[in-house]
Parts: structure tokens; C-alpha cells; sequence
């Protein structure tokens, strides 16, 4: 392995996103083999990292890529801990042995639908910089009146108090009175957007779902706070959408896993799997029978037992 930067390094490992892991290199909270980490710092494998008070060894492949779909319900904050002990979305999604999984992007607490995890730093880099200018999709419903000079301003730019902002689409998807429904398509991810551009027309956002990410579709079978990981074919896919080279070394790896479980499963149909031999010995136990376990001894037969009691025994 060569020397690559050191938040390259912990992205592609899963501890964050290149911009988080910058931020923590400019608050002094990582060092690199007990010195303190600037940007730009080389490591190589076998350095000792320090991200707070987290250590971790520079290694030279990340394991497996994984990328989950979560269908975020309302109510759930996307952080890793809160201090008012509120339900976070990755109290839902669970932890990864090693590394950890990075949020592609947020949603506030009162929007759902479509939240992407991933352990590949990498992916969620060109995910969510600015750059890649990837689409977010989100379905609206809102209140009040929406004329076409409205549409018009907001597909135009709208000033607000950190920029210019805009929708690239919105498309009108019907509804009377207070139940009107849009999807608006942006390539931005900035906080609130949405209901911010929305609210600067006077037009109250009363429901917001994200329904897609770059190109991936909110499933329709996925319900609120469930999550599904995509396949290996899922995620090459991602990886040619967002333009970023797979690395060829995973399939290999991928192949490896394929042949194991394929194997295991071929031995489980001919022998039975563990649970399946587990649960014949619990319904010998349960039936009065003793389990046998490794050699079995040899038994006597009625007859030599009968014979053997007939022995006058010695005075």
C-alpha cells in the first residue's frame, strides 16, 4: 500500500466523510502515530491513528462496500447521539463491526423517506460534495396558493440568508385545497432547503418525503423505519453513477464470499445446518432421550446382560 492523505485513508476505512474528518483534523482531534494530524498529512498501512479517543491501524482495504436504504420515519434525528435522548436513525440502523456507517446527507426531524448509509467513505464523498451536483428528489406537500409566478421565482433562485437557492424541477402532481402535492428535484443538499425556498413564497411545507437519491427510488415495499442493503449490482451502479472507480480488488473479494456461502449452503441441504441439528437434539432431550455426542460406546446386548446375571458369583 502507498502513502495516501490521511483523510483519504480514514474515508475509505468507514470512520467519516473526507469534509467530516477535515473538520476533526482542524479541531486537533486526530494524530497520527502520537502527532498531532494536519490536512494533507501522508500515512501508510500500519500507522497508529488516534480520532479522539478512538484508535485505530491504517489498513489497506476497507472489507466489504456496503450501502444501506433506510426509510426514515418522522420523529428520528440523523446524528450519532442527541442530548435530549431522542430515537436517532442510527439507534435504528445498528453498528458495523468495524468501521462505521456514514450518513449520505440528512433530513430534518420532521421529513422522511429515502436516508443512504454506507462504510465507503469514498461514495459518500462524491455522494454529497457539491461538485457531483447529484439529484435529491423529494415529494412536498404544502398550504397555500401556488401561482405560476411562484413556480417561476423558484425555479429561477430565490436570495435567502446563505445564498442563492433553486429548485432545477418541480413538477405539479395534483391535489385540491391543502393536500396539494409536488416533487421538487435539486442538486444541492443545503440545511432545510426545501421547506426554505417553499416558505419564502409564503407556502407552508406540511409534509416532506425524500423519495430518491441520485438513482436510487425510495422502494415502495420498504416501510417507514426499515432498511434494506443493496446488492453488489446496486452498488457498482451507484458507483458508475456518481462516476468513481470500483476498486477491482472487491471482487475478488466478493467472489470468495459468494463461493463460502454457496458451499455452506450446499452443505447444509446434504448435513443439515447447526440450528437445524440443534433443534433435533433439543426434541430428543424434550422426548426422554439423551442426546449422543462424538464416539458412541458400545453397548451390551439383553442376552450377555442376561447371561451374565446367571453367574454364580464367588463366596
Amino acid at each position: 500500500m502507498s502513502e495516501e492523505r490521511v483523510q483519504k485513508a480514514l474515508a475509505r476505512m468507514g470512520y467519516g466523510s473526507r469534509r467530516e474528518i477535515e473538520r476533526l483534523i482542524g479541531e486537533e482531534k486526530i494524530r497520527i502515530n502520537g502527532q498531532i494530524a494536519k490536512l494533507g498529512d501522508q500515512v501508510k498501512e500500519g500507522d497508529k491513528i488516534n480520532i479522539g479517543s478512538r484508535r485505530v491501524v491504517i489498513s489497506p482495504d476497507a472489507g466489504r462496500i456496503r450501502v444501506l436504504a433506510y426509510n426514515k420515519p418522522e420523529g428520528e434525528i440523523c446524528t450519532q447521539k442527541d442530548e435530549k435522548g431522542r430515537k436517532t436513525v442510527f439507534d435504528s440502523i445498528g453498528k458495523l463491526n468495524t468501521g462505521r456507517w456514514i450518513s449520505v446527507g440528512r433530513l430534518d426531524i420532521n421529513s422522511s423517506g429515502l436516508l443512504l448509509f454506507t462504510n465507503y467513505g469514498e461514495l459518500a464523498n462524491h455522494l454529497m460534495h457539491p461538485s457531483s451536483e447529484i439529484e435529491r428528489e423529494y415529494a412536498v406537500r404544502v398550504h397555500g396558493k401556488v401561482t405560476d409566478d411562484i413556480i417561476k421565482r423558484l425555479l429561477k433562485g430565490v436570495e435567502l440568508e446563505d445564498g442563492v437557492m433553486k429548485f432545477d424541477k418541480i413538477i405539479d402532481n395534483g391535489g385540491q385545497g391543502s393536500n396539494h402535492w409536488y416533487h421538487v428535484i435539486l442538486k444541492e443538499g443545503k440545511n432545510r432547503e426545501v421547506r426554505r425556498l417553499w416558505e419564502s413564497q409564503d407556502v407552508r411545507v406540511s409534509r416532506l418525503i425524500r423519495v430518491r437519491y441520485a438513482n436510487l427510488v425510495l422502494p415502495r415495499d420498504l416501510k417507514q423505519g426499515k432498511k434494506v442493503e443493496l446488492s453488489l449490482e446496486e452498488i457498482k451502479s451507484l458507483f458508475a453513477f456518481v462516476k468513481l472507480d470500483w476498486p477491482e480488488e472487491h471482487d475478488v473479494m466478493a467472489k470468495e464470499r459468494t463461493d463460502k456461502a454457496r458451499n455452506l449452503s450446499i452443505k447444509n441441504q446434504l448435513y443439515g445446518s447447526r440450528s437445524q441439528a440443534k433443534s433435533a437434539t433439543t426434541n430428543r432431550v424434550r422426548a426422554g432421550r439423551t442426546p449422543r455426542a462424538g464416539l458412541r460406546k458400545e453397548t451390551k446386548s439383553v442376552q450377555s446382560r442376561t447371561t451374565n446375571a446367571k453367574k454364580p458369583g464367588k463366596n
